[in-house]
């Protein structure tokens, strides 16, 4: 035998040689076929595994007029780290307003509910406020009135020398009426509130009264004198509408503008009341009456707080001692010489508060006032207020419980409400485990707080007994509708005080609330230990049980976080918590102050001083929590979803949507606002907190990604 390569070949082996060759590339190509299947099958794979176990848009009808929401307002062409609130907040005619929006759309809601009565099963005491709402929105009928039915209100009150026949009355009696039956406080306000320090008991406090003219100081000296002659000007229409004298009309007006000016020379601002330590003093109607004898206190208070009992001996809380003091003199002086004046005074400032009950021409006249003012203070014109909105806030205020249960039924049913309150939990949990990292809270300290938490109340929705139905027949039995839509108005007046008053008066088991059942704003109140959730917040576009969940731990979270964390305000102030480490915290204090104030300060801001402390660290605090809370939540969980067509990551979801609830125009800031302007409570929390940075990826040294952040929380 040979050797082995001499053996016979296989048939295969005995083919010609280009068979061989043309096989060889065939086997090649079937390889290359299965290896390209191979690869497409494991695309195709791990797109099915990125698409189910990695974000998912989020397309339903809810989540896609949240996505038009986001879309109408921010500028894509500002960089988020250094722009963060232009780049949320910007619009091309200006910023989004987000609790603005908010409160308009709840105010829709109601409208449509007011307008569609049949649709709704009411019972007799109910139906008023269909009716009142009604005849709120037949213009035509009160046009048709005029100012007749204004004209019987003056002649009930004495009537006054500008028109007509005036009787001369007592002071006293008169404004004695104007309170109790007008709702209207020409020379001070009174009201029922908890007592400012425990227990909170009911107490009837003593305000300064409200004024149009009130102003910044850099304005007085330019525009002080312009004010008051578009007030007189106002004052000459009003008196020219009821019929009266163009020369009396001149002389009162111009008295009244004259009696106004030095009455508002005795105010004194908040900050310099405080200053001298008299915010609030606590005195007896006996010592007032010595201090301010112009007025008869008990008599006038007692027929404005019926069924009270009140006496001499009985507790008031007074704001200004020393304006009260100086109101008394004047009045006693004018008295004297110019009562008649000082009953036209009385019966202007009555018709000025009605003219919403009015027809056109009182309305439009106080519009007219009210755009003057503006452009004078340099503030932007008032926005465009149909009709059918103020009907809506008026039958709001006089017949809430029916609309609350209307509103809760319609925009917080049962599952809303679960989601809401699970989410809850969720962000006070969150509290409580940041509450035990705190580095300068002492023990005994931590303690109290868990165990403030833990006896914390929260209301949500509405209060309790706004969702009972028998209560609506009780709470309206005393209005009385018609025959003019201003003598409905003046019934509803009258029932709300009353009602006010019985429900300070009889031991009631829930909260009062301060905020309407559609309205935007949560608060903590001290006196009962509860946090409340208005319906109207926990609405789109800040909460949705059908929302990816960045969305309601960023607006919504953060929201209920900032508000649990008004509970610990007390321990950040000085000598608030003596137990704890005071030098770790007033460093950390110093801290916040500094981060807060290497931000520009926008044009026309104003800052307000020690209590915008407070707010900012509740600001940060609330979103450090709400973010915790929601990396928690998340964490080893599939199926988290985002809003499609945003590029945005879910985390980068949740900083946008905190973002988006802080919108608001610079412009609508109130002067008496606790809060940062609106670019800085955007800021601030978000660069103090690095999250935001990685995953926006923010280079280090910009504006939201500083060197050092505060560790307040």
């Amino acid at each position: 035998m040979g050797p082995p390569w001499s053996q016979e070949n296989s048939p295969d082996e005995r083919l010609p040689t280009g068979w061989s060759r043309q096989w060889t590339r065939a086997r090649r190509v079937l390889i290359g076929v299965l290896l390209c299947g191979l690869l497409l099958g494991s695309s195709v794979l791990w797109v099915y595994i990125f698409r189910n176990c990695g974000p998912r848009p989020c397309e339903t009808p809810v989540c896609l007029k949240l996505l038009d929401y986001y879309l109408a307002s921010g500028n894509r062409n500002a960089d988020p780290c250094t722009d963060f609130f232009s780049f949320v907040c910007e619009k091309t005619n200006g910023t989004s307003n987000s609790f603005q929006l908010l409160t308009e759309e709840n105010k829709n809601k109601l409208w449509k509910l007011l307008e569609t009565p049949g649709s709704w099963h009411l019972r007799s005491g109910e139906e008023k406020a269909f009716q009142f709402y009604n005849s709120c929105m037949d213009t035509d009928a009160i046009e048709a009135a005029g100012a007749g039915p204004l004209q019987q209100v003056i002649e009930e009150l004495g009537g006054w020398h500008i028109s007509g026949n005036w009787t001369s009355v007592d002071f006293n009696p008169t404004l004695r009426l104007l309170m109790s039956q007008y709702g209207h406080f020409p020379f001070f306000r009174a009201y029922l509130r908890p007592h400012p320090t425990p227990p909170h008991t009911p107490v009837i406090q003593i305000d300064q009264p409200e004024f149009d003219i009130l102003l910044q100081k850099e304005q007085e000296q330019r525009i002080y004198a312009q004010i008051l002659r578009e007030q007189l000007t106002y004052l000459n229409r009003l008196g020219a509408l009821l019929g009266g004298e163009p020369q009396k009309v001149q002389q009162h007006a111009s008295w009244f503008i004259s009696f106004t000016s030095r009455l508002f020379q005795f105010l004194r601002p908040p900050e310099q009341q405080q200053a001298q330590d008299k915010l609030f003093h606590v005195v007896t109607i006996g010592e007032l009456q010595e201090m301010a004898p112009a007025i008869d206190w008990l008599s006038c208070l007692q027929a404005t707080f019926t069924p009270m009992s009140l006496s001499p001996a009985q507790t008031l809380v007074v704001r200004d001692l020393d304006y009260l003091r100086n109101m008394s003199q004047l009045v006693e002086e004018e008295l004297l010489t110019s009562r008649d004046m000082i009953q036209s005074y009385m019966i202007l400032g009555l018709v000025d508060t009605l003219s919403p009950a009015l027809d056109s021409k009182f309305r439009k006249a106080r519009k007219e006032l009210r755009q003057k003012l503006r452009e004078l203070k340099e503030q932007p014109p008032l926005p465009a207020y149909p009709r059918w909105m103020k009907c809506v806030e008026e039958t709001g205020a006089f017949f809430e419980p029916t609309l609350a249960a209307l509103f809760v039924q319609e925009a917080f049913g049962p599952s809303i409400q679960s989601a809401a309150m699970e989410l809850f939990a969720e962000i006070k949990d969150a509290v409580i485990l940041q509450l035990k990292k705190l580095s300068w809270i002492s023990e005994e300290t931590l303690n109290e707080s868990l165990n403030k938490l833990t006896q914390l109340q929260v209301e949500m929705g509405a209060p309790k007994r706004d969702l009972k139905p028998e209560l609506a027949k009780e709470e309206y039995s005393d209005i009385q509708l018609g025959p003019s839509f201003l003598q409905s108005f003046l019934s509803c007046v009258r029932s709300l005080q009353g009602r006010k008053v019985q429900h300070f008066l009889q031991p009631f088991p829930y909260h009062r609330w301060k905020e309407s059942p559609w309205g935007v704003n949560a608060y903590y109140s001290i006196p009962d230990h509860v946090v409340v959730f208005p319906a109207g917040l926990l609405q789109p576009p800040f909460f949705h049980p059908g929302y990816p969940r960045a969305v309601n731990f960023g607006a919504a979270g953060s929201i209920m976080a900032h508000e649990l964390l008004r509970i610990f305000y007390q321990l950040l102030l000085p000598g608030g918590c003596p137990a704890c480490d005071t030098h770790v915290l007033q460093e950390a204090l110093l801290c916040l102050e500094h981060h807060y104030a290497a931000f520009p300060l926008p044009s026309m801001a104003r800052l307000n001083g020690s209590h915008a402390l407070l707010e900012n660290a509740g600001d940060i605090g609330g979103l450090a929590i709400a973010f915790q809370a929601y990396s928690k939540r998340i964490a080893g969980q599939s199926g988290e979803m985002t809003l499609a067509n945003q590029d945005l990551s879910p985390y980068q979801l949740f900083f946008r949507s905190y973002a988006q609830v802080m919108c608001r125009e610079l412009s609508s800031q109130d002067p008496q606002d606790t809060y940062s302007p609106p670019s800085l409570r955007v800021h601030g929390p978000l660069s103090n907190i690095p999250d935001f940075a990685k995953h926006f990826h923010c280079p280090h040294g910009t504006l939201l990604n500083p060197s050092a952040r505060c560790k307040l929380w």
